[in-house]
This record gives C-alpha cells, sequence and structure tokens, in this order.
C-alpha cells in the first residue's frame, strides 16, 4: 500500500514539472517587435508597426489590442482598437473614432494599424498586446509618437544609402565597359596580325625583294632572237635572216623580205 502511494506521489511531481515546463516555453515562445520611436509629420497619416513570432500557427482566435497613453499621463492606457477572428473593433476613446484602421496581415505575423489625420495630440505611447493561444504571455511592445512639423523631421539615411548604392553600380558598369572595349580591341588587332601573316608572308616577301637589286631586265636582240638553238654535236651557223635577194643582176643589193637566206650568202651575192 505504501508503494502505491509513493507511486502516485511520483505521478503528481512529474505531471507537476511538466506543467511547468510547458508554461515556461509558452511564456517565452511569444516575441513581439516593432520600433521604440517614431517620427510623423503633423497633418498626414502614420503606420504602427508591429509584428509577433509565435510557435504555433495564428488561427481564429488570435488577437491584437492596441493601447494608448497620453504623453506625461500615469494613469492606465486606453483601448483604441481591437483584432480577433479578422474582424475589428474600435476602442471607446472618442477622439480616435474612424482614425484607426487595419494595416497588417495575420499570417505574416504582421499587426500593424494605420492612424489618420495626426495631430500633436497624438503624442504619446502606443502599447501593441498579442495573444495566439496557446501563446498567451508576451511582453507588449511600446512606440513612442513623435508628432512634429516637416522642417524638424529627422533626416533619413535612406537617400545617401541610395546615392552611395547607385555610385558603386554605375562604376562597376564603368569599369566592364571599358574592360570590354579593351579586349574587343585586343582581338581586333590579333586578327589583323593573324591576317597579315595568313597570306604566305607576302608583305614581308615585297619587301625583301624590294631591297634585293635584280638585274635589268634586257629584251633579245632581232639577232639573238633570229639565231635557233644549236643540237648538240651540230655546226654552229651564222646567224639567219629572213630576207629575198634579188638575182636580176640589177646594181644594188636590193633585199626582198620573203625568203630564209644565211648572212654569208648575203655578203657573197652583194
Amino acid at each position: 500500500m505504501a508503494a502505491v502511494r509513493v507511486s502516485v506521489s511520483w505521478c503528481g511531481l512529474c505531471l507537476l514539472l511538466a506543467e511547468v515546463l510547458c508554461t515556461v516555453h509558452y511564456a517565452g515562445a511569444l516575441e513581439i517587435y516593432g520600433p521604440n520611436e517614431l517620427f510623423v509629420e503633423n497633418g498626414t497619416y502614420a503606420k504602427l508597426p508591429c509584428s509577433f513570432k509565435s510557435t504555433d500557427v495564428t488561427s481564429s482566435t488570435t488577437s491584437i489590442t492596441w493601447t494608448f497613453l497620453e504623453e506625461g499621463s500615469s494613469a492606465a492606457g486606453v483601448v483604441i482598437f481591437y483584432y480577433i477572428g479578422g474582424k475589428q473593433y474600435p476602442g471607446t476613446m472618442p477622439r480616435f473614432k474612424d482614425r484607426v484602421s487595419w494595416a497588417g496581415e495575420i499570417n505574416n505575423r504582421d499587426v500593424s494599424i494605420k492612424l489618420d489625420k495626426i495631430t500633436f495630440k497624438d503624442n504619446g505611447t502606443y502599447s501593441c498586446s498579442v495573444m495566439n493561444p496557446p501563446d498567451i504571455s508576451g511582453t507588449p511592445k511600446q512606440i513612442k509618437l513623435r508628432v512634429v512639423e516637416k522642417d524638424n523631421l529627422p533626416v533619413s539615411n535612406v537617400p545617401f544609402l541610395v546615392g552611395i548604392i547607385c555610385a558603386a553600380i554605375g562604376g562597376l558598369l564603368l569599369i566592364a565597359i571599358i574592360i570590354f572595349a579593351v579586349v574587343i580591341t585586343k582581338k581586333k588587332r590579333s586578327r589583323k596580325n593573324y591576317t597579315g601573316s595568313g597570306d604566305g608572308g607576302g608583305g614581308q616577301t615585297e619587301s625583301l625583294m624590294s631591297s634585293v637589286k635584280q638585274p635589268p631586265h634586257r629584251s633579245p636582240s632581232d639577232t639573238e632572237a633570229l639565231v635557233p638553238s644549236v643540237p648538240p654535236g651540230g655546226t654552229v651557223q651564222g646567224p639567219v635572216i629572213y630576207a629575198q635577194l634579188d638575182h636580176s643582176g640589177k646594181g644594188g643589193c636590193q633585199i626582198n623580205k620573203s625568203e630564209t637566206v644565211v648572212y654569208a650568202d648575203i655578203r657573197k651575192n652583194c
């Protein structure tokens, strides 16, 4: 009987420990994020950003509560917006009536709201609370809203960063263009040189031949042209002249170019 009681006590202790561990797990699982301070121009609108992280999926039981605490007030915050099951409920504060609207996406863990017609009276602390059962314990995120004139808005670093990024991209593009142009120029030069050498070295050969003095070209004389080639072992014959002798016996050596005679015969007959 005593053993049974001990067993029951141990079971109860284990269940209590498991419950404590689950409570600690759920207590630290829900985290809410948002800016600590937000500057808004007077007369415009403001989006109060808020998001959360949870180990459980969102459902119809997920609820969001936005409260407002006026600057310098020590009272508790007043509810200005409530969201649950896809429905919106306005707060009880008349000054925020028809000015607060839903600007989030619950499936993306975005629980932001939009506040229209901002005035200096809207300065204060806005708190965002989220409950996503079983994650129901999360520290609300407090955002201090600062309504100022346009000239008093803090200078944003976004344009400066955008300018730096654009300048860096432009510099990289310029470098790429220069490199591309250099590569193309080198390819054209190498192609031209290769084409010149592919002509069989014609340019180089012509330059070399022009530098070497060639013997003058002589046209063969009439006598040389009329001399036939001598066959091997034959006798050398005088130059052959194509002429016609005048056998009429008249004075002078009239020659008619009609038959072939030897130069020696011309001397004898003349």
